[in-house]
């Protein structure tokens, strides 16, 4: 029950009134098949998104795959039925359910891309957040990325794990460069093509008022940061507007590659009310 911005922790958290959450998923103009997945839960505070690669339709399987496993595990594991634990222990509770999970779903596409001679050399990207007691745990491995607009800066909070990013970290090639080079869809981690994944595991701060923008490389690679940036503060008030516009400007530019975004703006403080424990170390009623 959500009073005065504050929540009650335990398997009753509710955070559809606190996140505002949309999601568009579109082919793009070249592509016949979308092989990008998209899953959200605005009550639990759970986003996926999955970007799929390789094989004849594999990819649809891969990045399905993943957006189902990673949903159901966290929904099942998640938020901690115990209300007791503390705020740093919540967080690494959530980063410890990410690996196992992701873990899990990595298993389960790369069996099934050796067992099944159409699914040979599937993987998917990925880029999955959990919100909860105002922060965010992040989650990505490959190039589908996660932005934050905060008082109308925009940042990039992930990393991609591709050839192009190698590159620009051994300065062998500039930004400006980099938005024209032919190494944009190499990525060096996916989800599913190897026996163990190796995600990115971040937790940060949320504030009322933020805008969390999770996309695949189907955006990023055509629509530049200032113009994503513009699009999604002028739209900040009205998410579906938002999300259409930038889906658009991709399009706008070629739609070369499938385009996905989530848009998650933060209502308001999200706190988890959790009981006082008594001089015993026991929580009450215990």
């Amino acid at each position: 029950m959500a009073l005065n911005g504050q929540i009650e922790e335990g398997e009753g958290v509710d955070l559809s009134a606190t996140l505002l959450m949309e999601a568009l998923s579109d082919p793009g103009k070249i592509r016949p098949l979308n092989e990008d997945c998209i899953s959200i839960r605005p009550q639990r505070g759970i986003v996926v998104l999955a970007d799929g690669m390789g094989g004849y339709n594999a990819g649809e399987v891969a990045s399905a795959l993943a957006a189902a496993l990673i949903t159901r595990g966290l929904e099942a594991s998640w938020p901690p039925t115990v209300s007791n634990y503390s705020r740093e222990d919540s967080k690494l509770m959530a980063e410890k359910l990410f690996r196992s999970e992701i873990q899990f779903a990595n298993e389960s596409i790369f069996r099934k891309a050796q067992q099944d001679p159409n699914c040979s050399g599937m993987g998917t990207t990925l880029v999955t957040a959990l919100f909860h007691d105002n922060f965010v745990v992040v989650a990505h491995i490959g190039d589908s990325r996660l932005y934050r607009l905060r008082n109308g800066d925009l940042a990039q909070m992930t990393k991609d794990h591709s050839l192009l990013q190698e590159q620009l970290d051994a300065g062998l090639i500039s930004p400006e460069d980099a938005r024209f080079s032919s190494n944009k869809n190499y990525v060096t981690r996916a989800l599913g093509v190897d026996p163990v994944a190796e995600p990115d595991i971040h937790c940060y701060e949320v504030l009322p008022g933020d805008i969390y923008l999770f996309c695949s490389d189907g955006l990023n690679d055509l629509v530049t940061d200032d113009e994503i940036k513009q699009t999604t503060a002028t739209w900040a008030g009205q998410l579906p507007v938002a999300a259409s516009r930038l889906v658009q400007a991709a399009n706008d530019c070629g739609g070369r590659d499938n385009i996905s975004v989530v848009l998650v703006k933060v209502l308001h403080d999200f706190t988890m009310v959790r009981p006082r424990i008594q001089a015993t170390g026991q929580p009450p009623g215990k």
